[in-house]
C-alpha cells in the first residue's frame, strides 16, 4: 500500500518518530507527510491575564520543538513534508487537517498503555480513532 498524502500526529516523542517513520515507509513517491502537532487550550483564567499575541507565540513556540524531530526525519528521508499546528481537541484537529490536507490514512503513535492505565490517562489515539473517518494506524 502506498498513499500520496498521510497525516501523522506528532508531539515530538519516540513514539511519534516511530510513527513518522512507519508513514514515510507507506508513502507514494512524491507524496506529502503531514506533520501535525495540536496544542492544547489554555484556560480562561490564563487567557484573562495573557494577551492572545504571547499566547499565539506560545503555541507556535511548542509546536514548532514538537514537529522538530519529525521534521528532521522526513528530511533525512527526502521526502516532501508539510507542517501544521493547530489548538483545540486531537480527535477534532486530526479529522479537520486530514479532510484539509486530503490525507488517505492517519498514522499514530502509541504509549501502549492499555486497561487501567490506558482508561486514567486517556489517550490521544482512542480521540482520533472515535472522530476520524479515514483509516487509521497506530504505531507502538
Amino acid at each position: 500500500m502506498t498513499l500520496s498524502s498521510i497525516l501523522v500526529p506528532v508531539d515530538g516523542s519516540a513514539n511519534s518518530d516511530r510513527a513518522v517513520k512507519y508513514a514515510i515507509d507507506l508513502l507514494a513517491p512524491g507524496g506529502t507527510v503531514h506533520l501535525l502537532n495540536v496544542r492544547p487550550p489554555l484556560s480562561g483564567t490564563i487567557t484573562t491575564f495573557v494577551a492572545k499575541a504571547s499566547i499565539d507565540s506560545f503555541h507556535r513556540e511548542e509546536g514548532e520543538a514538537a514537529i522538530a524531530s519529525g521534521l528532521a526525519i522526513a528530511k533525512q528521508a527526502g521526502v516532501k513534508s508539510e507542517t501544521h499546528i493547530c489548538v483545540g481537541r486531537i480527535g477534532a484537529m486530526v479529522r479537520e487537517f486530514a479532510e484539509r490536507c486530503g490525507a488517505g490514512l492517519v498514522v499514530i503513535g502509541t504509549r501502549g498503555h492499555t486497561g487501567l492505565a490506558g482508561i486514567l490517562l486517556g489517550s490521544a489515539a482512542q480521540d482520533v480513532i472515535a472522530r476520524d473517518e479515514k483509516p487509521v494506524c497506530l504505531v507502538k
